[in-house]
């Protein structure tokens, strides 16, 4: 704890903060174009979210999860940075511990490391067919009660339990 003293006016009041939480952008990155991460930071400005996380998957958790080839994680993960640093974002994080970490790791624990690390509320931004996949986890009814989903494009199919939460769920209109 801070010792150190401050002096305030009578009847001072701190200012309210007017961005709260966190916006999770949970993806390949593979097929994701400047325009679609533009329009994620557009979702960030509008929901007045205080940081946006880019959170690229490692190769083995795409294998895994997903079932198709990406690049190298590196690869992607350095253009995430050179979009950042072109645009000069300064409330966009590139997170790097799936890279870290070198292997597959499950959705919960990603997201467990993202809620100890950044400020709630969560909102996760993913596709419609990540979020199809992520309702069929077990962990899935765990997570709906902590985050909300933010899906970049109306689903075609919706899985029963995105249907039973759909109140935690809304689809990004900036398209």
């Amino acid at each position: 704890m801070s010792r150190n003293i401050q002096s305030v006016p009578f009847g001072y009041e701190p200012p309210e903060e007017k961005r709260k939480g966190t916006l999770i952008y949970y993806d390949t990155f593979e097929k994701t174009t400047d325009g679609e991460l533009d329009l994620a930071v557009e979702s960030m400005e509008h929901y007045s979210f205080d940081k946006l996380v880019l959170y690229p998957l490692h190769e083995e958790t795409v294998r895994r999860m997903l079932k198709e080839p990406v690049s190298a994680f590196h690869k992607r993960e350095k253009r995430l940075f050179e979009w950042r640093n072109d645009r000069g974002y300064s409330k966009v994080v590139v997170e790097g511990w799936e890279g870290k970490r070198k292997k597959y790791t499950p959705m919960d624990s990603a997201l467990r490391l993202l809620a100890e690390k950044y400020k709630a509320p969560y909102f996760l931004y993913i596709t419609p067919e990540t979020a199809d996949l992520f309702a069929s986890f077990s962990s899935f009814e765990e997570w709906i009660v902590k985050i909300r989903l933010l899906l970049s494009s109306e689903p075609q199919e919706l899985h029963p339990m995105l249907e039973k939460y759909q109140h935690r769920w809304t689809v990004n209109n900036f398209s």
